[in-house]
């Protein structure tokens, strides 16, 4: 009887792809950022399509149905294409729905523009998604053995959650060997994992924004050095619509905003040095070996000094402040890590947080610093990889405050209350939605003692 069910669900996950590409679609559509006046939809079309546009109108409204034909380039193996919607109203619901080669398609979704509350409202209460590490089973390709990808339908159960958008925070699809030193090989890793149907609704379901970690970037643990670096930053650009990429060509770092919180996408793989260069030379920091770089590191500190807002997360493929972890973190780039910590309590930049993944378990990490107050470092993994259990020093680290291990899971980060004492709550979620943990912290607390 259970092989029965299996099979008909797997013939049916057959059906309904099948049924994508008769359509001429091949994955999505899913939302990029939703501003107040714009709005961006990303989709993947098969090469026989001649044609794609995208109808859009106020929800339930058809006297504001506009039309937008995409003008770039069809017809190539891989067709990830992106559309901006713009001269929207704020606050305002919008539906779409895609046409393929001048035909309407049942392929469409509905998204709301951000509110101008400011100078108007009190600072609004908002949620969003967040984690990574998605490996999805492709035997052929995979290593011998238990499969690595667990139970996928973790994103069904993202897909139902009410929040204002979802960042991936690296490793969201795996490269395997026979990707690493293919061109080709990149693209197809990109459309193949991204095509996967059990994702689809939750594509749709809220914006997505993203940075990479290695396993999206390139080999494992690889960075500046990666010969393939050009083409898998332009097949991340293909494939996620974030508001911007690095600066001057050079890495995809960015940032977004939302409610009164700024989070900052950095990169940290595209000016790694290796990881196998000393961290110090006759007992000094190596001044070589760095993981943001001089120009992303400038980029991050101007930024963090612009920003007013009460929550400025830093989102980071690898672990910050675990100084237990013998894994990938700033701390291994003590050049930089002691950069970026003297910077943030010189300048007393109040109510900073780190947002990290590649771990495959996740926890909270505290760092107490002398005559200022707490950081803290939230990890989240892994989605569908394989999962790890706390070994060694870090078994019983004194510096976490939270954790969880051996299950996949996911994050909810929920900022709420009134202005000045605001609170951010993060709830950790299993595969079925089940919740897993949950801990917060007071805008009191993060800010520079008087």
């Amino acid at each position: 009887m259970i092989r029965r069910v299996a099979l008909f669900f797997f013939v049916l996950l057959i059906q309904i792809s099948s049924l994508a590409q008769n359509s001429g679609i091949v994955s999505g559509p899913m939302l990029g950022p939703v501003e107040l006046r714009d709005a961006k939809v990303w989709v993947e079309v098969s090469p026989e399509v001649k044609s794609v546009s995208l109808r859009y109108n106020k929800k339930g409204d058809l006297k504001t149905v506009r039309n937008i034909s995409y003008k770039g380039e069809l017809g190539n193996e891989f067709s990830p294409i992106q559309f901006t919607i713009g001269g929207l109203d704020f606050n305002t619901e919008y539906e779409y729905k895609l046409l393929i080669n001048g035909k309407a398609t049942t392929y469409g979704g509905q998204f709301t523009t951000k509110d101008l509350w400011q100078w108007r409202k009190p600072v609004p209460d908002f949620s969003f998604l967040t984690g990574s590490c998605a490996y999805f089973n492709q035997p052929v390709y995979d290593r011998f053995g238990k499969p690595y990808g667990g139970d996928s339908s973790i994103f069904e159960s993202m897909a139902k959650e009410k929040a204002a958008f979802m960042l991936w925070l690296g490793d969201n699809w795996y490269t395997r060997e026979v990707d690493y030193y293919s061109e080709w090989g990149l693209w197809y890793r990109a459309h193949h994992d991204r095509a996967q149907p059990i994702l689809q609704n939750f594509l749709k379901a809220m914006p997505h924004i993203s940075t990479w970690d290695d396993h999206d970037y390139g080999p494992n643990d690889i960075g500046k050095s990666y010969i393939l670096k050009e083409a898998s930053r332009k097949i991340f650009i293909n494939y996620f619509c974030n508001p911007s990429y690095g600066e001057n060509g050079q890495g995809i770092y960015t940032m977004t905003s939302w409610g009164d919180a700024d989070i900052f996408i950095t990169d940290d793989r595209w000016f790694r040095s290796e990881d196998k260069w000393p961290d110090s030379i006759a007992g000094k920091p190596n001044v070589e070996k760095r993981m943001f770089g001089k120009e992303q590191m400038e980029w991050l500190k101007n930024s963090l000094l612009y920003s007013t807002a009460t929550f400025k997360i830093i989102a980071v493929g690898s672990q910050v402040l675990n100084p237990l972890s013998p894994f990938e973190k700033l701390g291994h780039f003590p050049v930089e890590y002691e950069e970026l910590m003297n910077f943030l309590k010189d300048n007393k930049i109040d109510g900073v947080l780190f947002l990290t993944g590649d771990r495959h378990h996740s926890e909270i990490i505290k760092a107490e610093r002398p005559g200022t107050y707490t950081l803290y470092d939230i990890t989240v993994s892994p989605f569908t990889s394989g999962t790890t259990m706390f070994e060694g020093a870090e078994k019983n680290n004194p510096y976490r405050v939270f954790g969880i291990e051996g299950k996949q899971n996911y994050a909810k980060l929920s900022f709420s209350g009134i202005r000045g004492d605001r609170k951010l709550s993060v709830e950790f979620f299993g595969i079925k939605g089940n919740k897993l943990g949950e801990w917060n912290v007071m805008e009191k607390y993060l800010r520079t003692p008087h």
